[in-house]
């Protein structure tokens, strides 16, 4: 079974880092582009991040930029996003989404990504 689940979700306070985890079972993630999306209670769905297969190239919504920042794991099959200097505004719930191929104008778009996972909640409260 083609799976991806998410992890790191949790109440933080203003100001405050969360690293958020995207783990693939059943298939490899390092074979496929990776983004992270958050949705906020009554608003769209948006792309945060992605990131490319060889993890050479990233790209960041504006609201995240200089705060956000994705890598691939060491360890296989795993793509982190490192959140600093989290703001109310950031809180959502957060997915992962693997894509086999996107292009700079594709990347943030639902529709370009095959696989998704069911979401870790991120709270920003204080």
């Amino acid at each position: 079974q083609l799976q991806l689940v998410e992890s790191g979700g949790d109440l933080v306070q203003p100001g405050g880092s969360l690293r958020l985890s995207c783990s693939a079972s059943g298939f490899t993630l390092d074979y496929y582009a990776v983004g992270w999306f958050r949705q906020a209670p009554g608003k769209e769905r948006e792309g945060v991040s992605c990131i490319t297969t060889a993890g050479d190239v990233t790209h960041y919504a504006d609201s995240v930029k200089g705060r956000f920042t994705i890598a691939r794991g060491d360890a296989k099959n795993t793509v982190y996003l490192q959140k600093n200097g989290l703001k109310a505004e950031d809180t959502a719930v957060y997915y992962c989404a693997a894509a086999t191929n996107w292009t700079p104008t594709t990347r943030t778009t639902r529709a370009t990504y095959d696989y998704w996972g069911q979401g870790t909640q991120v709270t920003v409260s204080s």
